[in-house]
């Protein structure tokens, strides 16, 4: 178990810093939910949905390619290479993105405001450049600094956030003529948000400048066109990817079912703010992946190596069905997150989105056969067919079904991503799943969902779905306890009080 015990004090770093940092950000939910209208709100998700496209086209795979090659190159010359490459690519890429501002602006419904695009390639350029410095300080087992340099960059964004949404209204409101009124538009709600991501990510760069200037100017041309090679694969995979996880948004303000730009915004805020309590599941997930993949790249010369692969997925499983649960028999709860009341009508999608987070989950775990067998390709073939149900499902049924199509897109691009390398990856690299049991969790946790869904339909004040949903999930850990009761047992530090 000490290979399941060094990836589990990985991930508890990693995942402390990533789900306290999204936790923390997650109070930006209610209170962005109570200050923006829903098709103001519309209007900021959509910006953020073109965001991550551009976080995958300039990193382009840098960073997997950086954990790849440091365990087998020198470090110092993958560090340097990796480095500058970047930094270049950064600068030219930031400049293309800013003399397209117009065109990009309009695709997005917000052709008004050119200057989003001149703010958001100032936050995608600063992400870039801090890539490789956060997966050298996972690479050298690093996760303090690293834990606080992500959650210091999100208090850093709540508070510039709270600065230019609330403080300077309110001071300009008490001081009419004060001459910060002739520059502060109370309009530019969206600009003032990505202004504030801005000084996070200034924030974040200067607290890892020692790694970001620790890399010396000699650049190895046959090495980086190794990175180049493993890495621009990953391009496609990431870029697909962002088609299955954010440019539902963007299709859904183009073919809403509805009369004005505005509706459609606003459906998009629903949506948004509800996938918002979905991605809840997410947090172990984000945990997970931080955690595993230089993991993986380490143990990988290991014999055993398939059959501690296998355990971590059943452990994996295991808490993303707990969690699962957690959000979704307390959904009452949760949705108090979103403090306008009128985007609850979009909390039915939060259970299907919750399940196709957690097929996600499991898609990353499986990825380790093409990552460790340099087949990188494989995963941009299950991304892009992944990419191509979300697009064929959104276009055919969004007109019709509104948000509810974007939920069952999502649910079976990640649910066929997860089948195809499941099968695909034992042919390349057989490792001993205990499949059948982990589809009976996946199972059992959707149906106790529905026993209580069907349970409140009769009867449903907010005690009783407390009540039940306690119940239920106890049952549930009571049975995976009884079932798994060995496994358990073998777990450092909590294992001696499984009896």
């Amino acid at each position: 178990m000490s290979g399941i015990k060094k990836l589990a004090g990985q991930t508890i770093w990693y995942g402390a810093s990533s789900i306290a940092a999204r936790f923390i950000n997650y109070l930006l939910l209610p209170y962005l939910t109570y200050k923006l209208s829903k098709a103001i709100y519309g209007e900021f998700s959509l910006v953020y949905s073109f965001i991550p496209f551009m976080n995958v086209v300039f990193t382009y795979g840098m960073e997997t390619a950086y954990f790849r090659f440091s365990n087998s190159k020198d470090k110092e010359t993958v560090y340097n290479t990796s480095s500058i490459s970047l930094i270049f690519t950064s600068i030219v890429l930031g400049v293309l993105l800013i003399l397209m501002r117009q065109p990009i602006a309009n695709l997005l419904s917000v052709g008004n405001h050119p200057e989003y695009i001149i703010v958001a390639a100032g936050i995608i350029a600063i992400d870039a450049l801090c890539s490789i410095p956060f997966a050298r300080l996972r690479q050298e087992s690093r996760p303090v600094k690293f834990a606080l340099t992500k959650i210091s960059g999100i208090l850093i964004n709540i508070a510039a956030t709270y600065f230019f949404i609330s403080t300077i209204p309110h001071f300009l409101t008490t001081h009419p003529t004060h001459w910060f009124n002739d520059f502060y538009d109370p309009n530019w709600s969206v600009g003032y948000l990505l202004l504030a991501n801005l000084v996070q990510n200034v924030f974040v760069l200067l607290l890892l400048s020692k790694e970001f200037f620790g890399f010396k100017w000699k650049f190895d041309w046959s090495l980086w066109k190794e990175l180049m090679a493993y890495g621009m694969p990953l391009i496609i995979a990431g870029f697909a990817g962002m088609i299955n996880e954010t440019f539902d948004r963007i299709m859904l303000q183009w073919w809403a079912p509805v009369a004005s730009v505005d509706a459609a915004k606003a459906e998009v805020g629903i949506y948004a703010a509800c996938y918002k309590l979905a991605m809840l599941i997410s947090l172990a997930v984000q945990a997970f992946k931080m955690g595993a993949e230089p993991f993986f790249f380490k143990q990988s010369a290991d014999k055993d190596a398939p059959k501690l692969y296998a355990r971590i997925m059943k452990f994996f499983v295991i808490t993303l069905c707990i969690m699962f649960l957690m959000v979704a028999l307390y959904l009452d709860v949760w949705k108090q997150f979103i403090r306008n009341p009128e985007m609850w009508v979009g909390l039915q999608v939060v259970p299907i989105l919750l399940l196709a987070n957690m097929f996600l989950g499991i898609y990353y775990n499986l990825s380790v056969w093409y990552k460790l067998g340099h087949k990188t390709m494989a995963g941009a073939w299950i991304t892009v067919i992944g990419a191509g149900i979300t697009l064929l499902i959104n276009y055919t049924l969004i007109p019709y079904f509104s948000y509810m199509a974007c939920a069952w897109a999502t649910f079976a691009c990640y649910g066929s991503m997860m089948v195809i390398s499941f099968i695909w990856g034992q042919k390349e690299y057989p490792i001993p799943y205990a499949w059948k049991k982990l589809v009976a969790y996946i199972g059992i946790v959707a149906g106790f969902y529905l026993i209580q869904k069907g349970v409140l339909y009769f009867y449903n004040p907010f005690w009783f779905q407390f009540v039940t949903g306690s119940i239920l999930l106890f049952v549930f850990i009571w049975f995976i306890l009884l079932v798994e009761k060995k496994e358990f047992q073998k777990l450092p530090v909590v294992g001696k009080y499984i009896h």
